[in-house]
């Protein structure tokens, strides 16, 4: 039983920061936010393989001084690519409705 609970845990931990959970699950204003709190410099990204967009735009932020998050997001870039690919028809439908998700501007489109 506990080995269950810790499984789950981990893997509840792992989705919450997962470029694709973050991106098609939540709403666009606040994977923005969370995007301007890391200070990328993306402007906005494509709702088609998101979650890759997303950890690039972590990758192409200022610095961590500590160098703990690049092993994450290396990580979380080949499961965000099969999540990705599996949310795939809604992202596109998504895309062709409401354009790029900003992340400096309020509207998707810009």
């Amino acid at each position: 039983m506990i080995k269950i609970a810790a499984i789950l845990g981990a893997c509840s931990l792992a989705l919450s920061g997962c470029g694709t959970a973050l991106t098609v699950l939540q709403n666009d204003e606040d994977a923005a936010r969370s995007l301007r709190k890391q200070k990328t410099y993306c402007q906005s990204i494509p709702r088609v393989y998101s979650g890759l967009a997303y950890d690039f735009c972590i990758l192409n932020a200022s610095p961590d001084p500590t160098g703990v998050l690049v092993p994450f997001v290396l990580l979380d870039l080949t499961l965000s690519g099969v999540a990705d690919t599996v949310c795939l028809p809604y992202t596109l439908y998504r895309q062709a409705a409401d354009g790029n998700i900003g992340i400096y501007w309020r509207t998707g489109r810009g």
